[in-house]
């Protein structure tokens, strides 16, 4: 059964002007965990729909993968899936992999949306993730950006949002031996921000995760989209930073993802690397804090 024999759309929906665009950036990821995300935002979008706060929805993938094969793989799953027409699919081959950031920027420079989503290939949106998402920002002109609850693939929770990093936090989260860390959890905790995310109050934060970023669009031109700069990761801190100076950025436990990611010291020595190269971008451009 397709997800459009699940939910339809109410013939009589209320009217509605925001535009939603989504881009999800593609490198080799899991073609099923891939097609349980647009499935899921697409439900997540009908109601949306259906409750006013949505008109249509345009979701590029930009497949940096280099694959032949793997695009192949990956068109012929998007053409097996039923949605309605509100909801577009784009798919981009990359001529070449620049990053994550950078393949996000694809669709800088042509979007006519109202908010822009941000979204990892592997997370999965409660049915009312969009809805909440957009009627927060909707009736908030102060938020720049809205960042939800995200629980894992176990049904813990995760504590994607961030404080300001120290090169010592970042030390213990990566390298340290879980003893070691369970010494310093109160430091630990704090750079989480533990203290409001674990609640069921929206708070404001400092820094969001690229694994899912509901922005204003006009915002997110406006800074600039993401720093290219960086291959693989702190691209999303850097973006939350100036996207901090257009606005706030909300935490809103109401809106809910589930998040199938891993970090980067379970990934690899290319991706270690790759960690610390883009952590001393970080603090040589915001500043470096050590402890």
């Amino acid at each position: 059964m397709s997800a459009s024999d699940k939910i339809r759309p109410m013939e009589n929906k209320p009217a509605s002007t925001a535009r939603l665009s989504v881009s999800i950036v593609l490198y080799h990821n899991p073609v099923e965990l891939l097609l349980s995300t647009i499935n899921s935002l697409y439900k997540a979008s009908l109601m949306a729909l259906n409750e006013g706060q949505l008109e249509s929805v345009s979701v590029s993938l930009i497949d940096n993968s280099q694959s032949q094969a793997y695009g192949t793989q990956v068109q012929e799953a998007l053409q097996g899936g039923q949605y309605d027409d509100f909801f577009l699919l784009n798919y981009i081959e990359a001529e070449d992999n620049t990053g994550f950031g950078a393949g996000h920027n694809r669709v800088l420079g042509e979007l006519t949306s109202d908010y822009h989503l941000v979204l990892n290939p592997d997370v999965e949106l409660a049915d009312s993730a969009l809805s909440r998402g957009l009627s927060t920002m909707i009736n908030d002109a102060t938020l720049t950006l809205v960042s939800p609850r995200v629980v894992g693939s176990t049904g813990e929770q995760e504590f994607l949002c961030k404080s300001y990093p120290s090169v010592w936090v970042l030390l213990l989260r990566a390298f340290a031996p879980a003893l070691v860390r369970r010494h310093f959890k109160a430091q630990l905790d704090r750079y989480e921000v533990r203290e409001l995310c674990a609640g069921d109050q929206a708070g404001e934060v400092l820094l969001a995760s690229g694994c899912f970023m509901l922005m204003r669009s006009d915002a997110f031109i406006a800074a600039g989209g993401f720093n290219e700069n960086y291959f693989l990761y702190f691209e999303d801190f850097d973006l939350s930073l100036r996207l901090g100076e257009r606005g706030r950025l909300l935490f809103y436990p109401a809106m809910e993802i589930t998040h199938h990611g891993g970090y980067a010291a379970s990934k690899g020595l290319r991706h270690i690397w790759l960690f610390i190269k883009s952590g001393i971008r970080f603090f040589n451009d915001h500043g470096w804090k050590w402890i």
